[in-house]
């Protein structure tokens, strides 16, 4: 009967026949056979929510995270990562700070090389040229700045013998007229200029460059006020 209660085949009303008062009686009426059949289910129940603060929730007042801040956390622009930022991408600021210092630096020792000799650029005559070695080496410098311009840091060799060769020329010319400013100040442009494509580090790029470019322009000056 059991597996017939489970089925559904048997209700509380069935009859069964009970051996002890001898006659037929209604599965209800007899309480133990009633609860053998049909055990009273167990009831689930809910319980109440627990409350619980989570660990990486954001406060309320959080602001919305952006595409710009997580590529400032990547570049350690941020006050969280500040210590932590990505050395090739320092690395990678500085010798765009050098390449450009290198081209200002090019560029105003070209003017002090080639302007007070534009008449004899604008002549165009080779004897002429030949005469004036400082415009050549401007047009030379104008040239290497162009192409610095474009991207080509595989110049960068050819930039460091101009350096050394502005230093040693220039440097002579001066020497041989008895002038030590003008001296120093080769110097200091022909150094910054040099080590503009050689350091790798944001804050000696940055000096080199104001030592190279303040040189370059005191030079220029020079060269066009006498």
């Amino acid at each position: 009967m059991t597996s017939l209660a489970e089925t559904g085949q048997v209700t509380p009303e069935t009859l069964f026949y009970d051996a002890g008062s001898e006659q037929w009686s209604a599965i209800k009426s007899n309480a133990e056979l009633q609860t053998l059949l049909f055990p009273e289910k167990t009831k689930l129940k809910l319980r109440p929510q627990e409350s619980f603060s989570a660990l990486n929730t954001a406060p309320a007042a959080a602001a919305p995270i952006t595409v710009d801040d997580m590529l400032a956390a990547a570049e350690g622009r941020t006050a969280e990562t500040k210590d932590k930022s990505d050395p090739e991408i320092a690395m990678a600021r500085a010798a765009k700070i050098g390449m450009w210092s290198a081209i200002v630096i090019l560029l105003v020792s070209a003017a002090g090389e080639v302007l007070p000799a534009v008449d004899v650029i604008m002549a165009f005559t080779p004897a002429k040229l030949l005469a004036q070695p400082l415009v050549l080496l401007g047009l030379l410098d104008a040239l290497l700045a162009l192409l610095l311009m474009l991207g080509m840091v595989t110049l960068y060799p050819v930039v460091r013998f101009r350096a050394a060769l502005g230093l040693g020329f220039i440097g002579f010319l001066f020497w041989a007229h008895g002038q030590s400013l003008p001296i120093l100040l080769v110097a200091a442009a022909s150094t910054g200029l040099f080590c503009c494509t050689l350091f790798v580090s944001v804050t000696a790029v940055i000096v080199v460059g104001l030592v190279g470019l303040a040189g370059a322009g005191a030079l220029t000056y020079l060269l066009l006020t006498t």
